[in-house]
């Protein structure tokens, strides 16, 4: 296949027709809405799309089914082969891997015999510690020998993955917020069902990583001195039970919705108390609604600190997130200001077409500079 001077400079990454096979492990959330997003667009632009996953991705792209689970230590063997049997079928140009276990697979299966790109989506060893960890920093480093590109979709994610010492080539593409947010329909809070509105709202997966825990032992000390704020968690997630077990008064659980937005809307915070991130797009999201955030300094909170548009705080700090939230609920001018500041933002830095067409540059220059076992 030839190319252009336009595909190798990323002036015009569609010059050249590609064909790409995103490949990723998570069947639900955030990764999955951004890796259906980005086929999705580079489809219309003329590139040949094709996705494997768990579950089949909105876009309207060729889907080959590839079940993987997130546990680094389960299942690798069989998802290779898996894997290797999608590749030969398809004969992709470039392979890109979303998220850690994707990232994984895909590196040892291939080996550099192809053009990968990866994108950690929140690096793994941010999710671990003591010696566990530290093998997840060497298995970075060695991978990157097989890596064309490492996109991080922020400076936090960028800044850990130089200092983690993998020395693979960098770019950031700073997560945008997705293409369908703004023409989801809203509903009016009236048709909520959740009583009064809510002072505070989270929006995630209900796991270790996001933190709802430390969320739910802050919120004790919020209702002591405030006992009428309300805490709505939007979101489901293997930890929903023991957490709707340990939470307080004030809160109130309503799963996963289609229209989450809907309830960001109806409350004038956003929390998100996370463990580890890479870029939170529920973040953007909330910001790009003009709430104001009360988040942890995770990967990814930078642009909260950057918009001024809220507190951030010591992950696992849970007297410091209280404080936040309470200062919040007692001033609802700052609390105006910090959204309008969010929202400008989000709008000026993280949309979703430049996202994609950075993100396809990359990919083009991959392909144009060949297969990292050979360079």
């Amino acid at each position: 296949m030839s190319f252009t001077a336009d595909t190798i400079s990323g002036v015009d990454p569609f010059a050249s027709h590609l064909r790409v096979l995103h490949v990723l492990q998570p069947g639900e959330a955030g990764v999955w809405r951004y890796a259906s997003d980005m086929a999705g667009f580079e489809a219309a632009q003329g590139w040949d799309v094709h996705v494997a996953s768990p579950v089949r991705p909105d876009a309207d792209v060729p889907w080959r089914e590839w079940q993987a689970v997130r546990n680094p230590a389960k299942g690798v063997r069989d998802e290779s082969r898996r894997l290797l049997g999608i590749v030969e079928e398809l004969r992709p140009d470039v392979v890109v891997a979303h998220s850690s276990k994707a990232g994984l697979v895909v590196r040892s299966a291939l080996r550099g015999s192809l053009p990968t790109v990866f994108l950690p989506h929140a690096w793994s060893f941010a999710a671990l510690t003591g010696p566990v960890a530290l093998a997840a920093r060497r298995w970075e480093k060695l991978a990157a020998q097989w890596t064309s590109a490492v996109v991080c979709v922020g400076e936090g994610e960028a800044r850990t993955g130089v200092a983690a010492g993998i020395r693979a080539p960098f770019f950031l593409v700073p997560n945008p917020v997705p293409p369908q947010w703004a023409s989801d329909a809203r509903r009016p809070f009236s048709e909520l069902g959740i009583g009064s509105a809510p002072d505070v709202v989270f929006v995630g997966r209900l796991s270790e990583q996001k933190g709802v825990d430390h969320l739910l032992a802050a919120w004790g000390v919020v209702r002591r001195l405030r006992p009428d704020a309300t805490l709505v968690i939007v979101g489901d997630g293997p930890d929903r039970a023991d957490l709707e077990a340990s939470a307080g008064p004030g809160v109130r659980f309503v799963g996963a919705v289609t229209d989450p937005w809907s309830y960001v809307e109806a409350a004038p915070v956003a929390v998100l108390p996370s463990r580890w991130e890479g870029l939170s797009l529920s973040m953007l999201e909330a910001m790009a609604s003009g709430r104001s955030m009360v988040v942890t300094d995770v990967d990814g909170s930078e642009v909260v600190r950057a918009a001024g548009g809220g507190a951030v705080v010591p992950v696992g700090d849970t007297t410091a997130l209280a404080r936040e939230l309470l200062t919040r609920l007692d001033e609802p001018d700052l609390v105006a200001q910090e959204g309008r500041s969010a929202q400008e933002y989000v709008r000026v830095h993280h949309d979703f077409e430049v996202a994609a067409r950075r993100l396809a540059a990359i990919v083009s220059r991959a392909y144009a500079f060949g297969d990292p076992a050979s360079s």
